[in-house]
């Protein structure tokens, strides 16, 4: 299947689950689901990994077993290319690259980078300029400084944070619907290359065992 956009009926489809997110509701609309937004978010996720990497597609239904809301459904579809991330929602587009969750040893590993002037100061500078792209750059992070660093480290900011990820809420312009979708992702993904390039190089995949 070639991707041709996401479609306006997408949004439609989202917008109605968040206003009844129940199991009636979805299987009656399934076939929206599949058509509007599996479809389209699978033809898409095509177009983009062989540049982007390996895809992983989330599944539409919640984890609830240790939730208080108890809501079956995700009221967004969404899927990880090599690092890099996109979903589709009742609002649109959301595009996202970074260290979404960093464990203990990625945590530690990103302080002694960002403690380091060199790396430190590449990181703010790399930062500074994603935001002036358009993205905001946030995470995961401590109210207080970490243990170990001074309350005035110049990047007390930066080692804050425990996750770090740029990210662009695109909304829906009259491009989501149409074929060009797939350039203007691939267009931000490469905008937060040098953040992703910075975390891979600094910080790299945990080296502890997952639970």
């Amino acid at each position: 299947m070639s991707f041709a956009g996401i479609p306006v009926e997408a949004l439609d489809f989202y917008e109605d689950l968040e206003n009844d997110n129940t199991k009636s509701f979805w299987t009656a609309h399934k076939h929206v689901y599949e058509k509007s937004v599996r479809d389209p978010m699978r033809a898409l996720a095509d177009e983009l990994s062989p540049e982007f990497g390996t895809v992983r597609f989330f599944r539409p239904y919640r984890d609830v077993r240790f939730a208080a809301d108890k809501t079956p459904y995700k009221t967004q579809q969404g899927f990880t290319a090599g690092g890099h991330y996109v979903h589709v929602s009742a609002a649109g587009l959301f595009i996202a690259a970074g260290y979404y969750q960093m464990a203990p040893d990625q945590v530690a590993r990103y302080r002694v980078a960002v403690d380091d002037s060199r790396r430190g100061e590449a990181l703010v500078e790399i930062v500074e300029s994603v935001r002036d792209a358009g993205f905001v750059v946030d995470g995961e992070a401590l109210k207080t400084k970490p243990r170990g660093y001074d309350a005035d480290h110049p990047r007390i900011d930066l080692l804050r944070q425990k996750a770090l990820v740029g990210w662009r809420d695109v909304g829906a312009p009259d491009w989501l619907h149409t074929p060009a979708a797939t350039a203007r992702v691939a267009e931000a993904w490469r905008e937060l290359a040098s953040l992703r390039q910075w975390l891979d190089d600094h910080v790299g995949p945990s080296d502890q065992p997952r639970r």
